[in-house]
């Protein structure tokens, strides 16, 4: 089964969470965007873009973007959010990418690169498409909180299963478990430097919305990005 098989099922459910999930709207996509600071006018690659909310922020802030997943219905929401503004294919994150070498100045893999089988192959590709100096930003779920919630050993490459809630109809959504140092090192045996890892904290927007989901992500990171540069 593919692992992009849930986002085909839940299809508008997952557009409007994603859209307005404190995790998403108040945590992830405002401290990647701050990690990615002036856009405007770098030619930037979604990779596994889901129905397109970082991409229409890129937009907005004047980049020229292109966009993949590997979700049939993920790639039609991102078009009917972002029209002709955004070239967008299905494509996996698994496979050799559908873009030039050297084409891009930076690739976003936001909360995706988890559901990649061999992060190795990923970060290779992320680093062909980039031209020299381009940079990719990504976020993932923070290791050491999969590894709390999910127990075993923390350095072990395991295919892990999450139960989302309610919202979702109960999907079983599975992804890619590895320790930080696994990834780390895909990212720079692929020729890419390490410019910073961050551990976010939530916008302060959150403590508003949702005063315990802001206590303990004050307290403990739930996600982590790596900011990183082709030399």
């Amino acid at each position: 089964m593919s692992l992009s098989e849930p986002y085909d099922r839940m299809g508008r459910v997952v557009d409007d969470h994603m859209a307005h999930s404190v995790y998403n709207a108040f945590y992830d996509r405002p401290a990647v965007l701050e990690v990615l600071g002036d856009v405007a006018g770098l030619d930037i690659i979604d990779a596994a873009c889901g129905p397109g909310h970082y991409a229409a922020e890129l937009v907005a802030r004047g980049a020229r973007v292109r966009g993949f997943d590997a979700s049939a219905t993920m790639v039609q929401l991102a078009t009917e959010r972002l029209g002709d503004a955004v070239d967008l294919q299905r494509a996996s994150l698994d496979d050799r990418l559908p873009y030039d070498d050297a084409s891009a100045d930076l690739v976003l893999c936001a909360l995706a690169i988890h559901y990649a089988a061999d992060r190795a192959a990923t970060m290779r590709e992320f680093a062909r498409v980039l031209r020299p100096g381009g940079r990719c930003v990504m976020s993932t779920q923070h290791p050491m909180w999969d590894w709390i919630r999910k127990g075993g050993s923390y350095f072990d490459v395991v295919l892990e299963t999450d139960v989302w809630g309610p919202w979702s109809g109960g999907q079983s959504v599975s992804y890619w478990r590895e320790p930080l140092t696994a990834t780390v090192a895909a990212a720079t045996n692929a020729g890419m430097l390490v410019r910073g890892l961050i551990e976010p904290l939530p916008s302060p927007a959150m403590a508003e919305v949702s005063p315990d989901d802001f206590r303990k992500l004050s307290e403990a990171p739930a996600f982590i990005i790596l900011d990183l540069l082709k030399p």
